[in-house]
């Protein structure tokens, strides 16, 4: 009896694999080929996406370089679309009215004023020359060109100042982010020793913000080309004037 219950066990067992190795070899292939679609249909999908972002970055360049020259207001679909080789309805389809092409504009000039300014300046030391890297990188952000027209955001602010609207509403708080980074600076050295710590932070921002507006406002009206260095050294003065004896050395 033992026996033919031993082939019996067996029997079923050999049974029990044949159907889990047909059952493998029906569905486990359909998985596969399943995940092989997917990953035929993402693929075109990235690469879209990829083709789609870098259109839209060359979009923001140009009109970045554009809006520093003729301001906001003088990006119009038509010309941008046309400086690119593209159609209208192409830049469109990245941007559904002027007022988003414009928001869009500022933000990309934003990281870029951030990218070539305030990464690079908070990098040095807090204290007197963190502050100085704020000053010295603006000025040099604007005397180089790195935007076509000089200063983008002096331009957006003095065109948009007396336009309500979520264009101005946007320029305003980055212009208050700018200044507040300065002011903390300013602050910052206050708390290291290398200013008077009598000094009211908030003002003394305020003159440096002027003096760098005031040099922008000569070079691009009056074509003073010495506007920049003349405003490096009103602002090297004033800081040499707030300065404490233990205060780093400037150049």
């Amino acid at each position: 009896m033992g026996a033919p219950q031993g082939r019996e066990h067996s029997t079923i067992n050999e049974r029990s694999c044949y159907l889990i190795l047909m059952c493998y070899s029906i569905l486990m292939p359909r998985a596969v080929r399943s995940r092989s679609r997917k990953k035929s249909v993402r693929k075109p999908a990235r690469r879209r996406e990829a083709k789609g972002l870098r259109t839209r970055e060359a979009i923001l360049a140009r009109a970045v370089d554009i809006a520093s020259v003729q301001g906001l207001e003088g990006l119009t679909v038509g010309s941008l679309a046309e400086q690119l080789g593209m159609s209208k309805s192409g830049l469109f389809a990245h941007f559904g009215s002027k007022e988003e092409l414009q928001l869009a504009t500022i933000e990309t000039a934003r990281q870029i004023f951030i990218d070539k300014v305030t990464i690079l300046a908070i990098a040095a030391p807090k204290g007197l020359p963190r502050l100085w890297g704020l000053i010295d990188r603006w000025l040099a952000l604007v005397e180089k060109r790195v935007f076509q027209g000089g200063c983008f955001f002096s331009a957006a602010s003095f065109e948009f100042d007396g336009r309500p609207g979520i264009v101005h509403d946007r320029i305003k708080a980055i212009m208050h982010e700018w200044i507040g980074a300065i002011t903390r600076a300013v602050e910052e050295a206050q708390k290291a020793g290398h200013l008077d710590a009598k000094l009211d932070a908030t003002r003394v921002a305020f003159e440096f913000h002027a003096i760098a507006m005031g040099g922008h406002w000569a070079h691009q009206l009056l074509e003073d080309r010495q506007a920049y260095s003349r405003a490096r050294t009103m602002a090297l003065e004033r800081l040499r004037s707030f300065a404490t004896p233990q205060a780093p050395r400037l150049p």
